[in-house]
């Protein structure tokens, strides 16, 4: 169960999104309207908005919380700044105004590596199961530059995505290719296992 802490100015809008967490299977830890000096450890993601962010030190804020948990950035209005935050350590941006799968299959994305399943029948259970050719493209993206050697901090940098995210993404390519460190995921990629990664 993936767990969420909410900080945002709107009361209105905590409630409606807790709802919608809720009703997506996820464990909101805690909500409130102003940060604290509150370490968000036990949340596996935290969701802020810009407007609770100390003026002086917004980006120095992101990135503090962003050791800690993945930081998903709620805004009322797009902003060509938006970068800025991803480059301060956020794991995603997203609007206030997004449809509620949007921002339900952000969360998922961010903290477990995929989008929000749809547990249908057709769906395998076990991803290992689904062998090498079931890497997304960003795990695509990440296994090229584990090949290429660069650290997971770097590979973070480089997509603009948390160390955390990518820590999570390179799990899941372990378990796909059946990989137990980076040598293998390295030769695997370089054999050809993994074919037009971008």
């Amino acid at each position: 169960m993936i767990r969420v802490e909410i900080v945002d100015t709107s009361p209105i809008f905590i409630v409606g999104l807790t709802h919608v967490l809720s009703n997506a299977g996820m464990k909101v830890l805690d909500v409130r309207s102003s940060l604290t000096d509150r370490v968000p450890w036990r949340a596996d993601a935290l969701l802020v908005d810009p407007a609770v962010l100390p003026a002086q030190d917004s980006l120095g804020y992101i990135s503090r919380l962003a050791a800690y948990t993945s930081v998903i950035v709620l805004r009322t209005h797009p902003s060509f700044g938006d970068v800025a935050f991803i480059k301060a350590g956020a794991s995603l941006v997203l609007s206030k105004m997004a449809p509620e799968d949007v921002i339900v299959n952000g969360i998922h994305e961010v903290t477990t590596g995929a989008p929000a399943r749809n547990d249908g029948p057709d769906e395998p259970d076990d991803a290992a199961a689904a062998g090498p050719s079931a890497l997304s493209e960003r795990e695509k993206q990440v296994l090229r530059r584990i090949s290429q050697g660069l650290t997971h901090g770097q590979i973070a940098t480089r997509l603009g995505i948390s160390r955390h995210t990518v820590d999570t993404y390179v799990k899941r390519i372990r378990a796909k290719l059946g990989a137990g460190n980076k040598a293998e995921l390295t030769r695997a990629a370089l054999l050809g296992q993994v074919t037009e990664f971008g």
